[in-house]
């Protein structure tokens, strides 16, 4: 019979809350174990069966460290502040507060439901005054410090919505999330200066357990560059500009130059002839984001325009023209190269386009006017530096452009300061103000925060001015220093701001005198374990480790690093199909294309179309692509239904049972169901309804190494996070204890304990069951006897000739000659090698005998 879930979680969730079991330790002599999710942004669609795959690691690590005898902190808040709850407010006309506290109580009950430990305590948001409060005054340190200036900057600016957007959310010219037109514009907007801490940013990735792949992602945005910085003067005219390249010894080899779009000398150098040329060029380029441009296919059509000017080379006094090309932009490096199509697939591929010169400067290659030859030899056509090597050349080259006084060696990042600003409502206000001179000055602690103010529309003003600029009353201010008029800043900051910080508040957010207590910060950081989604390998983490560094730069912080650990969960795809040739994913099993067919998911029509499915390699048949969960694409499963159907320590098992943790697994309802029996067959089994139960242990040597096998796995796993062989374990002692006629209290409580992080609703039922007082989570874990996984026999297969004949059984560690003495008196090996002439004796030892005869 199965255990009734819906009472069991229940009741045990009210005990949870009543006894304020999870409440965080204030014992400051115990170790800190502080594991920690990137907490969601609350959406109105609420969470899918997917999203919490990492929230159930967590907490499984979470409880198993409590009962290891850490002080752990675990917490949950929301990253609320941003512009989907803008937009879903003016859909349904309320505010934007509204949605998000609608919003964060369908998640929260949500999550409550699955059981997990958060300490609920210390919930926050980042949209409530007293969290965005010391957002402001983070903003504030920042500010001081000379981190954060005000510049005329290209942004991409979408007319429809009248804010700015990341170049992340621009493709092809249009929002990624709305398809309106995106244009480019100058406009002034709040910077901060990420770039000044480049070197310790790239530096601190050494130090930190990441996966590898992440840590490559943040060196290649962050794109340290060791090369030369020079200056090319422009012909004819009382102008200059400068470039970069990691290639100087190629500068022999240059025939052409290029600048961004954006450069300012553009309009200064085009001339009369090009001028109508180079503005039709500007204006197609402004409608691109700086991620279309930088991200073409290396073989995709070149595009760019002449200005009609003339460079001067800085060796050879030589003019080259100036050309224009989206591929360049004014915010990396210098906006200006040199090109060297010889040495240079794009420049190559440029000339080629524009039929521009292409002169050999390294030898080694083969026909340079064919293709680039990127690599290094001996260099020609280059004068002082013909013969050297490339990295000698490089070393010539700048040592003469140091002592000419026209350039020098130098270091650069692909990193650019991080735009600040938002041309939004639902954000945090800056806490600075402007003075009628044009002065900006930042307003002091005591006057935060700046609270949003309330309004009723929350698009920008009709002459194109931010939603706050709607506020006339809170615009227009006063100086507290001096009591002269002044204005308040009207945009406000990205969503990146609050998430950049709330790992310290939740070190104490009572406080509302500090952002963080310095004793507790110094106790609880860095987060030992972050979980969360590879899609936030650069931007957040970037931003957030840049506060931090920051932070401890200025002494308010004891760590250089907020994160020790990062570990990315894999997505959890649904089963289906679909006709979006960028849809890559695994297949699905071919009785999960029975069950769509059967149960109509597919309609009949289309169940054999090829435009709706993949071949598998063989060619055999056709399976359904796997998608990511989408409400788009009506493929969601509700976690609410597998917690009503199934229970949540069921659903809870399941989608760590999926799959390693770290690996993109498809979701099948029936896997569900599948832990759910497992469940009920340890119910079963501790209630002593398929085995006897007796006081104490069990002297039985298979039982004990069941047991024992599990909490080691389990005990590694919760280090390792390879939950799913650990549950395997678990399974495999529920098997062998139900098959024993006796099992021990003593046995089945130190299973139980196990059982607990993963299920713990119903391993709380169990702990009571047998006798003991709740709760379970303050139970001691289990530690397992190596003397007990040790195993007294073995069975080992013996082949004749490679093919099984039969097995036998040996002491454990028998010797080489023992186990060949078992296996030709084993009845049928001894049959096939009658008569016979032994070959060969292979032994393995544990495994297997193979006897070659003839």
């Amino acid at each position: 019979m199965a255990y009734d879930h819906l009472h069991v979680e229940s009741k045990w969730q009210r005990h949870w809350k009543d006894q304020g079991t999870y409440l965080t330790s204030q014992d400051r002599t115990r170790p800190k174990y502080y594991v920690l999710d990137m907490f969601p942004y609350p959406s109105g669609s609420g969470l899918h069966v997917g999203h919490p795959k990492g929230y159930v690691a967590t907490d499984v690590v979470a409880r198993a460290r409590r009962m290891m005898g850490y002080n752990v902190l675990r917490v949950m808040g929301w990253d609320s502040f941003g512009l989907p709850a803008e937009r879903q407010a003016e859909r349904e006309g309320r505010h934007p507060r509204e949605i998000t506290e609608r919003n964060i109580t369908t998640f929260k009950g949500q999550l409550s439901r699955l059981g997990l430990s958060y300490d609920w305590s210390r919930e926050l948001a980042t949209s409530e005054p007293e969290y965005y409060k010391w957002t402001q005054w983070i903003f504030l340190q920042l500010y001081r410090r000379g981190l954060a200036y005000q510049a005329e900057v290209p942004v991409n600016w979408c007319p429809a919505l009248g804010t700015v957007l990341a170049n992340e959310e621009v493709v092809d010219g249009r929002y990624v999330e709305t398809g309106d037109v995106v244009e480019r514009r100058l406009m002034k907007q709040w910077m901060l200066k990420i770039t000044d801490y480049a070197e310790s940013l790239l530096a601190g990735l050494d130090t930190l357990d990441w996966p590898e792949g992440i840590k490559a992602m943040q060196r290649e945005w962050i794109g340290r560059s060791e090369g030369a910085r020079f200056t090319f003067e422009v012909a004819d005219h009382d102008a200059s500009f400068e470039v970069f390249t990691t290639r100087p010894d190629t500068l022999f080899g240059c025939t052409y130059t290029v600048l961004a779009p954006e450069h300012p000398l553009v309009s200064r150098i085009t001339t009369e002839a090009q001028r109508q040329a180079v503005a039709a060029y500007l204006d197609e380029v402004s409608r691109r984001s700086e991620r279309d441009r930088t991200s073409q296919a290396a073989d995709a059509p070149k595009t760019g325009v002449f200005t009609g000017a003339y460079a001067v080379h800085p060796i050879t006094g030589e003019k080259v023209p100036i050309w224009i090309a989206d591929y360049v932009l004014a915010h990396y490096g210098t906006g200006a190269v040199f090109a060297c199509p010889a040495h240079d697939e794009r420049d190559h591929a440029f000339a080629k386009t524009f039929d521009l010169p292409i002169l050999e400067v390294v030898s080694g290659g083969e026909d340079v006017q064919q293709a680039a030859f990127p690599g290094s030899g001996p260099h020609v056509n280059s004068d002082f530096l013909d013969g050297l090597d490339n990295h000698e050349a490089i070393r010539a080259v700048v040592a003469w452009l140091e002592a000419q006084g026209k350039g020098e060696g130098t270091v650069q990042y692909r990193l650019r300061d991080w735009l600040f600003s938002r041309q939004r409502y639902w954000g945090e206000p800056f806490p600075l103000i402007e003075l009628e001179d044009g002065t900006v000055r930042a307003l002091s602690e005591g006057d935060l925060p700046v609270l949003l103010p309330d309004l009723d529309a929350f698009k920008p003003t009709a002459d194109g001015q931010p939603p706050l600029a709607r506020a006339r009353e809170w615009v227009q201010t006063t100086d507290p220093m001096s009591g002269a008029s002044a204005r308040r800043e009207t945009n406000t900051m990205p969503q990146w701001a609050g998430s950049c910080w709330y790992y310290l508040r939740f070190i104490s957010p009572d406080r509302s005198d500090v952002a963080w207590d310095s004793s507790e910060e110094a106790y609880w950081m860095p987060v030992d374990l972050y979980v969360g989604g590879a899609e936030h390998a650069v931007l957040h983490l970037l931003y957030a480790r840049f506060w931090h560094h920051v932070l401890h730069d200025l002494g308010l912080v004891s760590t250089r690093e907020p994160f020790q650990r990062l570990f990315n969960q894999g997505m959890v795809h649904a089963t289906g199909y679909n006709t979006d040739p960028d849809m890559r994913g695994r297949y699905a099993y071919p009785s999960e294309v029975r069950a769509l067919r059967e149960g109509g998911e597919i309609p009949l029509s289309e169940a054999n179309d090829e435009d709706h499915f993949e071949h598998r390699e063989s060619g055999e048949r056709l399976y359904p692509k796997l998608m990511k969960m989408s409400k788009s694409r009506y493929n969601v499963v509700n976690p609410d239904d597998m917690c009503e159907e199934y229970g949540a320590d069921a659903m809870r098992l399941y989608e760590l049972f999926m799959g390693p943790l770290d690996v993109g697994a498809h979701w099948e309802t029936s896997g569900v169901a599948g832990t759910r029996r497992f469940l009920d067959r340890a119910d079963r089994l501790v209630r002593g309804d398929v085995t006897e139960l007796v006081e104490g242990r069990v002297a039985d040597a298979e039982l004990d190494r069941a047991l024992h096998s599990a909490i080691k796995q389990v005990t590694e796993a919760v280090e390792s996070l390879r939950f799913n062989t650990a549950i395997s374990e678990m399974m495999i002692f529920v098997n062998v204890a139900s098959k024993a006629a006796k099992v021990g209290v003593e046995q089945l409580s130190a299973f139980v304990r196990l059982l607990a992080p993963f299920a713990p609703h119903l391993a709380e039922e169990l702990w009571e069951q047998l006798g003991h007082p709740p709760s379970v989570v303050d139970a001691a874990w289990p530690e397992h006897d190596p003397a007990k996984l040790v195993l007294e026999t073995v069975e080992i297969a013996v082949q004749v000739n490679g093919k099984v004949r039969g097995r036998v059984t040996l002491p454990t560690g028998a010797s080489k000659e023992q186990a060949l003495e078992a296996a030709r008196a084993e009845p049928n090996v001894a049959r096939q090698i009658e008569g016979k002439s032994t070959v060969k004796e292979i032994v393995v030892p544990g495994r297997l005998v193979n006897l070659v005869v003839r």
